[in-house]
């Protein structure tokens, strides 16, 4: 894989490690998930996700900027934004194994051994 992970590679991962689906079966899952995470956020509420982080919508009010160019000021309008904050699980398993870490780390979550630790 190169350095994005596009979704049908998700399909892919899903159809390859779980296995008992097929492929559209993974593709429904997946994309289940996914329509679940937006409706989730579109009626403004937090997914957290034990052992990987917070996914919070917030309302960004309407400021004075300027445009970058000419400095001339512009008004920016208010908008909603998403942001992620990584569980320190995450955190811990990025900065000191890579991937392996986090796969172990799930793994021993999954059954019950792994540590719950979030921000």
């Amino acid at each position: 894989m190169g350095d994005v992970m596009t979704k049908a590679e998700i399909v892919q991962a899903v159809y390859t490690r779980l296995g008992g689906f097929s492929k559209k079966e993974s593709s429904d899952l997946v994309d289940l998930v996914f329509e679940t995470m937006k409706e989730t956020l579109g009626r403004g509420e937090k997914i957290k996700i034990s052992g990987f982080g917070n996914f919070v919508l917030r309302d960004k009010r309407q400021r004075q900027g300027r445009n970058p160019q000419t400095g001339n000021p512009i008004v920016i309008t208010e908008r909603r934004v998403l942001s992620f904050k990584a569980s320190q699980l995450l955190k811990q398993a990025l900065n000191d194994g890579g991937a392996a870490g986090i796969e172990g780390d799930w793994e021993r979550q999954a059954a019950g051994n792994g540590s719950q630790a979030e921000e």
